[in-house]
């Protein structure tokens, strides 16, 4: 393994590394994460460590110059530790920005008021997700007084929402475990930023929405996440942006998710479920105030059955195109020509009655929004695209919704402009930016050219506590009855280990594959080991079940590669059946290499590898979470040996001990001799 995994906090070679010169509170951060600091007594099991002494010294010194700083810790650093004391103390107004709305919740519930109280730092905390989130009075009295649902369990769950409001402060429905977070009749509770009555809502002054804004806006600390911070940018419906222009310190923990989310938010998508909802409203609205004016039931069965036929055009499975790829002589064409017409037609019928009620006026400019993303989903060839702003328009079809996407191809640029006027500090955080130490596939995504990037190791000794473990003799990964192969070689292993795995897939296909074949194996050899699948049940309630079990296997897919953290017994053993290359019918990523090769760049060394290191770290990282985890990273994949890029692989991952043996790892998984 090449020395540079160990080297402590090395710029990236494109600025300079804000630690050489001493920073104005070096010796109260010393102090504070010292031994007989105030974070001792307040925080079980802590103990001074250097690296993250050494990263909060960094991160202090950069919100005192309101500078940026690219901070990679490896996992065990303790780097919400190295964020928070320097922001608490000497951040100003701060917004902390993290990937989930669990990690947000962890941060908020845990880790800042512990952090505080060690501090005694007088500092106020306010915790802001999107509007989806917050129980809604007008429409969950709307939804009672209409009776529209549709099952027991529904009805179950709005008298428990009911009985939720007249105790809640914050109408957050995180709060109300008894109602599961995805049940549909939250949808049918909460509000939209199309479907919210505004001012004029007679419960104004009590909505919960506005209610979180409001101390958001009054807080020190405020908790948002990524999603809620980029939609807000690109929409100014959040809160957020209301935040910014008073923010001095702002900090992204899971900095490696910012691309996607950014992209996701600075691009344009407008679904069929959108206008059947619309449909829906319209009917409601019409029939309760303007019930003479039209054929209401008519009037909105045109628009919902031309939505329909348009998701029809394509085959039933899911689909990613991009428009250069549909046919011409699709039926996708005429079918969209046709919704925009209908949708039309509808928009005339509502003009002549928006007088008559607020809510039918409301549904008009929701109808005139939707008709206008509608009419802006079509590419101009003659149009001169400036560099920079190039996007690729694609479609995506689900079982019962078509979408339509316009995705920028960089966002460099308008992120870099969200960035300009005010000074203020910006801190870019995660175990995952680094490919080797260099920097530069996350500082360009985001624009980040000439700013400093630090790198501090794991304290973890990982050559002792833990394989890495490639399997001989697997075919290659494309191949028919690869997962079967990997099953195949997987299964000593994880009779070895006592269960206590995690089987991370890269499709969904092979984890039902995996799913299926484990059950029966299991069965057969006798093997008492529970198994949980992604799907069965939430995240949450399936990683608990695990922790419990002590001898579980867990098999999952992408939204089990991060922010997982299992210590100790329960996870010993990792298991990656693929390198997580991003899928080639991505018709994002082939517009993104399609312009890097224009550039004369190698879109799979500078784009797609990159990705995929990033990737896999996060994978591996789920395996020793302390210093006294031990484990085995097993990788399924061959091209980590047989091809000329598997070295830049396995050299950014942590510097296990290496083994292509099967007898090594039974053997480090048998008890030591008494």
């Amino acid at each position: 393994m090449s020395d540079d995994i160990h080297t402590p906090a090395v710029p990236d070679g494109e600025g300079d590394a804000p630690a050489s010169n001493p920073g104005k509170h070096d010796a109260e951060v010393e102090r504070l994460f010292g031994t007989g600091g105030p974070l001792g007594p307040a925080v079980g099991g802590f103990r001074p460590r250097k690296a993250q002494t050494e990263m909060a010294k960094a991160i202090a010194q950069a919100i005192t110059e309101q500078s940026t700083l690219i901070a990679e810790a490896g996992t065990g650093t303790g780097k919400t530790f190295a964020y928070l004391v320097p922001a608490l103390m000497w951040g100003g107004k701060t917004i902390v920005s993290t990937g989930t709305k669990n990690l947000q919740d962890q941060l908020y519930l845990r880790d800042i008021p512990t952090v505080r109280a060690a501090l005694k730092a007088p500092v106020s905390v306010a915790l802001l997700k999107g509007r989806g989130n917050y129980l809604c009075h007008y429409h969950l009295e709307r939804t009672l007084a209409n009776g529209r649902m549709t099952s027991r369990e529904d009805v179950g769950y709005l008298r428990e929402i009911s009985r939720f409001l007249k105790m809640t402060q914050s109408g957050d429905k995180a709060e109300l475990a008894r109602v599961p977070e995805n049940a549909p009749v939250w949808n049918l509770v909460t509000s939209t930023r199309e479907n919210c009555v505004g001012q004029d809502c007679q419960y104004y002054q009590d909505c919960f929405v506005m209610k979180a804004r409001r101390e958001a806006q009054q807080a020190d600390v405020v908790v948002v996440n990524h999603h809620l911070f980029f939609a807000d940018v690109a929409l100014k419906d959040t809160g957020v942006a209301e935040l910014l222009p008073s923010a001095n310190t702002i900090i992204f923990d899971e900095a490696h998710q910012l691309p996607d989310t950014a992209t996701l938010f600075f691009g344009e998508t407008v679904s069929t479920s959108q206008v059947l909802e619309l449909c829906r409203d319209v009917l409601a609205e019409g029939l309760a105030h303007a019930r003479d004016g039209a054929n209401w039931a008519s009037v909105v069965t045109v628009v919902e059955k031309a939505a329909r036929d348009l998701r029809l055009t394509f085959p039933q499975d899911v689909v990613r195109l991009s428009l250069a790829q549909i046919a011409p002589s699709s039926d996708f064409f005429p079918a969209l020509a046709k919704l925009k017409e209908e949708l039309d037609g509808m928009l005339e019928v509502l003009e002549g009655q928006a007088q008559r009620a607020e809510t039918i006026e409301q549904c008009r400019q929701r109808g005139l929004e939707l008709a206008q993303k509608y009419k802006d989903w079509q590419v101009d060839p003659k149009a001169k695209v400036p560099p920079g702003q190039e996007a690729v328009y694609w479609v995506e079809a689900f079982a019962s919704s078509l979408q339509l996407h316009k995705t920028p191809l960089s966002i460099a640029q308008i992120f870099n402009n969200q960035r300009e006027g005010t000074p203020r500090s910006w801190i870019f955080t995660s175990a995952t930016l680094a490919v080797k130490n260099d920097f530069k596939h996350f500082s360009h995504q985001l624009g980040l050219y000439d700013e400093p990037a630090m790198s501090w190791p794991s304290p973890f000794n990982y050559p002792d506590q833990g394989i890495l473990y490639v399997p001989q003799g697997l075919p290659d990964p494309n191949s028919m009855g690869y997962t079967d192969a990997v099953l195949d070689a997987a299964l000593p292993v994880i009779e070895a280990a006592g269960g206590r795995t995690f089987l991370l897939c890269t499709t969904l296909r092979a984890v039902k594959r995996a799913a299926e074949r484990l059950r029966d194996e299991f069965e057969k050899r006798g093997l008492k080991f529970p198994l949980f699948v992604q799907g069965d049940r939430g995240r949450t309630e399936l990683l608990d079940q695990f922790r419990k079990a002590g001898n579980g296997v867990l098999i999952g897919s992408q939204s089990f590669w991060e922010g997982v953290d299992v210590r100790g017994e329960a996870l010993s053993l990792v298991i990656i059946d693929k390198l997580p290359f991003a899928p080639p019918d991505d018709p994002v990523l082939a517009a993104r290499i399609e312009v890097m090769e224009k550039k004369g760049m190698n879109g799979f060394v500078h784009h797609t590898l990159p990705e995929a290191i990033i990737n896999l770290k996060q994978g591996a990282g789920r395996l020793i979470r302390d210093e006294a985890d031990r484990g085995v990273l097993m990788l399924c994949d061959p091209r980590v040996i047989s091809k000329p890029y598997g070295r830049r692989i396995w050299q950014s991952l942590p510097p296990f001990k290496r083994t292509r043996e099967q007898a090594d790892v039974i053997a480090f998984f048998q008890p030591p001799a008494a």
